[in-house]
């Protein structure tokens, strides 16, 4: 496995032990992991992975979230001037929101993108 596919897959693993939801649908959790790869096998390899590690459980086209820890928004999540995309979206940015894992970075988001991506709207 290549370095970055592996820093990739630890970035959205760390994402989705992190969503402010319980539980969610799978669709949605695809929408998430999409913001760090749109490779198809590397989703199912983070999915299949976060199962395995007892991030998430899997059950009739819902993910149920077991960790339960929360990005802390004023630490995690910075914000960076500059001309950007929204990872999530696509619009342009004057400044950009990233949130700092343990892997890395994830980012740039725009305001509400950042917010949905983590689960809090």
């Amino acid at each position: 496995m290549t370095d970055a596919r592996e820093r990739k897959r630890e970035l959205a693993l760390e994402l989705l032990a992190h969503v402010e939801r319980e539980e969610l649908p799978l669709s949605d959790a695809v929408d998430r992991i999409e913001t760090v790869t749109t490779d198809p096998g590397l989703v199912r390899e983070i999915l299949d992975t976060a199962e395995l590690r007892g991030i998430v459980d899997r059950e009739d086209g819902r993910l149920r979230v077991r960790r339960g820890d929360y990005v802390a928004f004023e630490r995690q999540v910075i914000r960076k001037e500059g001309e950007f995309d929204c990872r999530r979206c696509g619009a342009g940015l004057s400044t950009g929101h990233f949130v700092r894992f343990d892997a890395g970075e994830l980012g740039p988001f725009g305001p509400s993108c950042v917010r949905k991506v983590m689960g809090r709207e």
